[in-house]
């Protein structure tokens, strides 16, 4: 590729003090090189965000969603160059990567039109209590492989309207759209308002533990989310963690069996399934258990695994090698545990390609059941009674998103209710909103993103309780 990407700091773009590979996960091969950021460049661009902070901070909001609109139109200008890029450096199908950079814009829009209005707490007998929100200052956002771009569109939205200014890195795997991103910056934004850095993985602790990060916002896996909640306790930073999942899709028995398996099987392949609120593993009942499994082997089988490049492909490849080797681990373990019915291998050609794999008759406790799996592959499992479902269900450290689905929508409401995530979406599959919020529960992180609400997680609540000099 002949594009030249450059890290921004402090408004310019720069090159890396050295560089890496980046690997199309569809050849398994180098096609572009990545600027690399050393120390120097990180307090670099830290500095820069803290200079641009007062400035940017007392825009008016109006301005700043300007601004932010400004950034939206220009990457809709751009969306095929780095719908293209995308499935270069992600592996996605070109339709899905070019979903996701229009998903961006509706993104960056939604937010900036979003507004934080003073409320008022009490006026009442000459006292009036007033809360305010304040910019935090510098946020450090962190992002992942699976969904580079909306994943930062989530982060540049609620972060910039609400006044602070911001360093980006992105997953060493996937950086390119972030820097090209980067590049819309420069010419809207002010000069340090948002910087974009690179690494291995060397800068994460630096970034996180640095005295001027007010706040870290980070999406990644439950281990790492960890790390980084560690990291920040030395000097009590603001924290958003949104990790993994292990969603369960509970189908009830009014359901048809075919219609159920369609919806669970795209729920689960995806993005070959690396989505953190993707199906993980799928409940049926004992009645439909037979032909609901025999169906998703059929969809698995007939779906086209391709590079994501190809007209026609639906399924690209694993986006790294790392990940690859630990999906294929897990189909392996699998093969002994239950009856693989689909898939079950990896594909015989350059690339980290697996065949979209469907598991059945596989036990609660088996490795491909417990884990996030985070791959094609689905374990499917039968139940025969909704309480002991539920435990069954809820029998998890994960608790971010799933899925019911159910004729009777009263009856499916009153299951949803009753299973611990964050969102449990009924008779749909991941319908995420940049304008509702978005939680996990228990060890799928903590804090809000998206909606007002997120936006408030990039502020600090500032209350002025005021009466009357006379009254005092």
């Amino acid at each position: 590729m002949d594009h030249e990407f450059r890290l921004l700091i402090d408004g310019a773009l720069v090159a890396g003090a050295s560089s890496f590979d980046v690997i199309n996960p569809a050849l398994d091969a180098p096609f572009a090189q990545c600027p690399k950021a050393d120390t120097a460049m990180l307090e670099a661009a830290i500095a820069a965000a803290k200079r641009a902070f007062p400035a940017w901070a007392a825009m008016p909001m109006a301005a700043r969603g300007a601004k932010v609109e400004a950034l939206a139109a220009a990457l809709e200008a751009r969306a095929p160059e780095f719908a293209a890029l995308m499935t270069s450096e992600q592996g996605k199908p070109l339709d899905q990567a070019t979903k996701e950079i229009y998903g961006c814009v509706f993104v960056l829009r939604a937010f900036a039109a979003m507004r934080l209005e003073p409320k008022v707490l009490r006026d009442e007998g000459g006292n009036r209590v007033t809360e305010h929100r304040t910019p935090l200052g510098v946020v450090a956002a962190i992002t992942p492989w699976n969904y580079p771009m909306i994943l930062l569109a989530n982060k540049v939205g609620p972060a910039l309207m609400a006044g602070n200014t911001m360093v980006c890195k992105p997953a060493p795997t996937t950086p390119l759209t972030t820097l090209l991103f980067g590049e819309l910056c420069k010419e809207i934004l002010p000069a340090g308002v948002v910087n974009t850095l690179c690494d291995q993985n060397e800068l994460g602790p630096a970034l996180t533990t640095h005295p001027d990060i007010a706040k870290i916002s980070f999406t990644g896996s439950t281990a790492t989310g960890k790390k980084v909640l560690a990291s920040s306790v030395d000097s009590l930073k603001r924290v958003t963690l949104e990790l993994g999942g292990n969603d369960a899709a509970i189908v009830l028995d009014d359901v048809d069996a075919k219609f159920a398996a369609g919806k669970v099987f795209e729920g689960a392949m995806r993005n070959a399934g690396q989505i953190c609120v993707a199906v993980k593993r799928a409940y049926v009942p004992d009645t439909m258990y037979d032909e609901f499994c025999d169906e998703m082997a059929r969809l698995a089988k007939d779906m086209v695994v391709d590079d994501g490049a190809n007209q026609g492909a639906q399924i690209g490849p694993v986006q790294n090698k790392l990940q690859f080797d630990k999906v294929s681990a897990l189909i392996e373990d699998s093969k002994a545990r239950g009856t693989v019915i689909a898939g079950g291998e990896p594909l015989d050609r350059p690339g980290y390609f697996i065949a979209p794999t469907i598991v059945r008759d596989i036990d609660d406790d088996a490795p491909l059941v417990r884990e996030e799996q985070f791959g094609p592959v689905l374990p499917v499992l039968s139940y025969s009674d909704v309480d002991e479902l539920i435990d069954r269900v809820n029998g998890t450290d994960y608790g971010l998103g799933g899925t019911v689905w159910g004729k009777d929508l009263t009856r499916a409401n009153q299951v949803a209710a009753r299973v611990t995530s964050g969102t449990v979406w009924v008779n749909q599959l991941m319908a995420i909103d940049p304008r509702i919020p978005f939680r996990g529960l228990k060890q799928s992180g903590m804090g809000t993103e998206m909606g007002l609400e997120g936006l408030e997680e990039y502020t600090q609540p500032h209350v002025i309780n005021a009466v009357a000099l006379d009254a005092a």
